[in-house]
């Protein structure tokens, strides 16, 4: 999958789009040092709980979602943003479609 083109303007959440009962992912920028990816999901759609070995920050592009870290539900909308720590479980549930903007730094 190739990321988005580098030195231009990028209209980051018109990127990807949603997709009925889906989760949909477009990864804009892989490097060692860690991604930034974006993605959409319809309403009702999630990612289940599991762990990452980095931090990992997610940046609600549009709509509503509940991130849920180590057990705390966490209402998210757009403009808003929350780290998820290394190690700890987290999932994702889109509470109406979201789109969102993960950024991963690995140590």
């Amino acid at each position: 999958m190739s990321t988005a083109p580098k030195s231009q303007i990028l209209y980051i959440a018109e990127m990807v789009n949603y997709q009925e009962g889906s989760v949909v992912s477009r990864q804009i920028t892989k490097e060692d040092a860690g991604n930034v990816t974006l993605f959409a999901f319809d309403a009702g759609q999630g990612l289940s709980e599991h762990t990452a070995p980095f931090d990992a920050l997610v940046h609600v592009l549009e709509g509503e979602a509940e991130v849920t870290i180590s057990g705390t539900p966490h209402r998210l909308t757009a403009g808003e943003a929350i780290i998820m720590p290394a190690n700890e479980p987290h999932a994702l549930k889109a509470m109406q479609k979201f789109k969102m903007l993960l950024t991963m730094i690995r140590t």
